[in-house]
């Protein structure tokens, strides 16, 4: 306790804060590089005229009582009132559009990843670029608005994405860290900025309407991990901390976004490794040791907040279908008056599907809520399907579940790994779905055939990931980053691991050809059942 107050007095601290989809949370690492303080506030977006959406009041508002709860934490711990820091980092949920003219005014509202409106403009660009555009991706906004003839393009002066917001108005600075610009427009790894092929390309796909701006004048500056972001200025320091305690001239580290933050904070920024987050939507990341061979839809292209080439599998769905099924058990077990720990419920339900036969007794389920453009689906529908043969019992039943949690990404991830022939040495899993000891990890090992690592420390989440970054910035170190936080934040806590039981590996297998075969029963469901409303 004492060597944190030293810290704390000291400076020698990082602050890490990021803006997730629904929730904004500050983290404090100590000269350690462990977390000593925390503070949190949440959020939601809103639905606004056909845009998911946040209004830029509320963005400041939370951030400054996210900090406020800090400042608070740490005064009630330690008795210090916060007044400087070592570094500071700045994270949020990825891509998205945020458009500003000449005089850094907000032209239309922030258009965050969650919107789907730019399929037409995504499928041209990448017709144009010979490169996978997601919807999401920002310049896919951009070209959308072209498309559209939205007349304040013409207006544009700058873009960017939350995180690269946020830092801009404390430092002054327009600029990106390499991850979260790799979710803008696509990265060359060699140059380590933006491809400038492709922007001469999109250049000339929008020379006929006579923009008084090139590409290249509206994207914000990339930087690397641990290169010079800039200071926080007096005005900045007045947005985080309206009581005027924060001191200005705090070093930044670059805005990065919640992709590189999550492999940050699970140790997975090196060629070989990667990270699953799995909850209510799953994504999986791998650091590439070369290019791909081809284009796919179903993989996207990012980097580690070094630059190192990452290649991304996001799913939709995940956990949904199966809290759902853990909700029934809990309204049977109430309903016969046995009151109900829900921990206890699903760490008894998760490990009794490690009891069920390896192929879940040829049990199909699809955890379909929404759409999922990894298996083609538009539309979602919750199923459970079984012939009178297959083998019904509970351990089945769980791990059919758990099976089909990991489905549409075990069908991006045979593409990589199948496929490509990618390697992997080892993956970190972090999320809900791994909170149960042993049993999420043996899942995911079975899905990809590789080995699967938890660490404790993978739940302190993106906020502490960006304060490591901005660690890395204060220590002005050349080691690179890979190494560093081996050294200064994890030491030799290499997480639980579990290996691929070749019986469940096998298992798996049957399984994924039942899933890939059923595909007919789901777009059934979709076409019988409507949605209501």
């Amino acid at each position: 306790m004492s060597d944190v107050r030293k810290a704390i007095a000291a400076g020698k601290t990082a602050l890490g804060i990021e803006l997730g989809s629904t929730r904004i949370k500050a983290v404090l690492a100590g000269e350690d590089n462990v977390p000593v303080a925390s503070g949190s506030h949440d959020w939601e977006n809103r639905y606004v005229e056909g845009i998911w959406t946040y209004d830029l009041d509320e963005v400041w508002a939370g951030i400054q009582d996210c900090y406020s709860k800090l400042a608070e934490d740490v005064r009630d711990r330690y008795g210090i009132v916060l007044e400087h820091v070592g570094a500071i980092g700045f994270s949020a949920m990825m891509h998205g559009y945020m458009a500003f003219d000449d005089s850094d005014e907000l032209l239309v509202p922030f258009r965050t990843w969650r919107n789907t409106i730019t399929e037409q403009a995504s499928k041209m660009l990448m017709d144009t670029f010979h490169y996978n555009i997601p919807q999401r991706w920002s310049i896919a906004h951009l070209y959308q608005a072209i498309l559209n003839g939205e007349e304040h393009v013409a207006r544009v002066r700058f873009f960017t994405t939350l995180a690269g917001y946020v830092h801009w108005k404390v430092t002054g600075r327009k600029v990106l860290g390499i991850g979260d610009a790799s979710g803008m427009f696509p990265i060359d790894v060699e140059s380590k900025d933006y491809n400038s092929r492709m922007i001469g390309q999109f250049n000339r796909l929008v020379a006929d309407k006579n923009y008084p701006w090139r590409l290249e004048e509206l994207l914000p500056r990339v930087l690397l991990a641990g290169e010079d972001a800039g200071v926080l200025t007096e005005e900045g320091a007045r947005l985080l901390d309206p009581s005027g305690r924060l001191k200005a001239g705090i070093p930044l580290c670059a805005p990065e976004g919640d992709a590189g933050t999550g492999m940050v904070a699970t140790n997975s920024v090196a060629v070989r490794t990667g990270n699953v987050s799995a909850g209510t939507s799953v994504f999986a990341m791998a650091v590439l040791e070369k290019e791909l061979s081809r284009v796919y839809e179903e993989i996207d292209m990012v980097t580690t907040p070094d630059g190192s080439l990452v290649a991304m599998v996001h799913c939709n769905n995940c956990t949904s279908d199966l809290n759902a099924w853990v909700g029934l058990f809990r309204e049977f077990a109430e309903g016969l008056g046995i009151e109900v720990d829900m921990g206890g419920l699903y760490g008894m339900l998760y490990q009794k599907a490690l009891e069920g036969d390896a192929d879940c007794g040829g049990l199909l389920a699809y955890n379909y809520f929404s759409g999922e453009h990894i298996t083609g689906f538009e539309e979602g529908r919750p199923l459970f399907v079984r012939t009178p043969q297959s083998k019904f019992n509970l351990a089945n039943f769980m791990r059919v579940h758990l099976f089909t949690s990991l489905g549409a990404l075990k069908t991006g991830m045979d593409i990589l790994l199948k496929g490509e022939g990618v390697k992997l040495d080892t993956m970190l899993g972090h999320g809900g779905l791994f909170k149960t000891k042993d049993v999420g990890q043996k899942i995911l090992a079975a899905a990809i055939d590789t080995p699967v690592s938890v660490m404790e420390t993978a739940g302190e989440g993106g906020a502490w990931g960006i304060a490591l970054l901005a660690a890395y910035r204060r220590e002005q170190t050349e080691e690179h980053l890979a190494g560093w936080l081996a050294a200064n934040a994890f030491g030799s806590d290499a997480g639980r691991k579990a290996e691929p039981d070749p019986k469940d590996v096998e298992g798996y297998e049957t399984f994924i050809h039942r899933y890939s075969a059923g595909f007919p029963i789901e777009r059934a469901a979709i076409e019988t059942l409507r949605q209501q409303k």
